[in-house]
């Protein structure tokens, strides 16, 4: 029975890996680090940056709480003035971090790729009397990993001190970084904000966030982009943080903080499908396609695939790791010869929708 519940709960996870949504949400009652690596990372790593080592006598700089706003359970990301610093990094003095984020080793569907389009949804809760630095306070970033722009992220939304204080987007697909668009800051303190942005990774990409006030649903700021280049040259990958990352360059300006943030959603490829497309039709359609044989150790045959149903096969292991397939696959046939023995996923997909998932046993 054990094994049976085991498998069951991995099964649910592989699911959510091939159809492309992750959810990171604070229950009130596990390890909050755990929990934050248990979604964002791989077994045995970290995607947690806080500056608990420099002042352990707080503990843990981000936990959990219950929110009567939302009714639900929250994560409380804490920032001191002092002594926090960035990760406890000797001689970095002059800013200090409390983030998460997903890096190299996530999921594959948690990390951005050239081509692929990626929704990302969270909420977030900012003091009322929230203190800026004039400097940057990024409580939001995509970055791209390797390649000769890596150290500055193509998307920020940065609170900053001014005349008044402001909530700015930040934009750059090099190392020009330009504000984008801009609301004043009075707007989000003291209220809980949902936030959805989509970004199509490509140098012919696209780039839209809506933020609205979650009580009202009054949109707060709206900024879209059809045709904005969203890659840079030479990124392996891009990935989210969030957190609170801001100068100490004039610390007398800055409070101690605690921003808050909940349902954080990734969900790679969102179904966006135009109507000409009848997806119960290609899932009708697809149904009958079976693999063969199965397990294998060779070459593994798609019997009844019909290729008008299905533009796109990915493959992923049994921890949601994607496989890449481009070379193994020839005509209607897969080599599997040198994956290791296990448990794969084989899925089939019109545009961005999934038609049918197929498990691949490698013996």
């Amino acid at each position: 029975m054990k094994n049976t519940l085991f498998f069951a709960s991995f099964f649910l996870l592989i699911t959510n890996a091939v159809n492309s949504q992750i959810t990171l949400s604070a229950d009130g009652v596990s390890d909050t680090y755990e929990l934050i690596n248990s979604v964002l990372a791989n077994p045995n790593r970290n995607v947690v940056e806080v500056p608990d080592c420099n002042h352990n006598s707080f503990g843990k700089h981000i936990t959990q709480a219950f929110d009567n706003e939302l009714n639900k359970n929250i994560f409380l990301f804490h920032l001191h003035v002092s002594p926090d610093n960035d990760r406890c990094k000797e001689g970095v003095d002059d800013r200090q971090r409390n983030e998460i984020k997903t890096y190299g080793d996530s999921p594959e569907n948690l990390i951005a790729r050239n081509g692929e389009t990626v929704q990302y949804k969270w909420k977030f809760r900012l003091s009322e009397t929230f203190k800026p630095s004039a400097s940057f306070t990024h409580i939001h970033q995509i970055k791209s990993v390797d390649g000769p722009y890596a150290s500055i992220p193509m998307i920020s939304l940065t609170v900053r001190k001014s005349n008044p204080d402001r909530l700015e987007l930040r934009y750059t697909a090099t190392s020009d970084q330009n504000t984008i668009a801009t609301k004043e800051l009075d707007v989000f303190r003291g209220a809980w904000v949902s936030v959805t942005e989509t970004i199509k990774y490509s140098n012919y990409g696209s780039y839209a966030i809506e933020i609205k006030n979650s009580a009202t649903n009054q949109v707060l700021l709206s900024y879209s982009d059809a045709n904005k280049d969203m890659w840079q040259d030479g990124a392996d990958f891009s990935r989210p943080k969030w957190g609170i990352y801001r100068s100490l360059n004039n610390a007398q300006d800055l409070q101690d903080e605690i921003v808050k943030f909940a349902d954080f959603s990734i969900e790679e490829n969102p179904s966006t499908l135009s109507t000409d497309i009848d997806i119960k039709t290609l899932k009708d359609k697809a149904e009958n396609i079976l693999l063969y044989p199965n397990p294998s150790s060779n070459l593994v045959t798609f019997k009844n695939a019909n290729s008008e149903n299905y533009n796109d096969i990915k493959m992923y292991d049994f921890s949601g790791r994607k496989i890449e397939v481009q070379k193994r696959i020839e005509k209607e046939t897969l080599d599997v010869s040198n994956l290791s023995k296990g448990l794969y996923f084989i899925v089939f997909k019109k545009n961005t929708a999934t038609v049918k998932v197929l498990k691949c046993f490698v013996k």
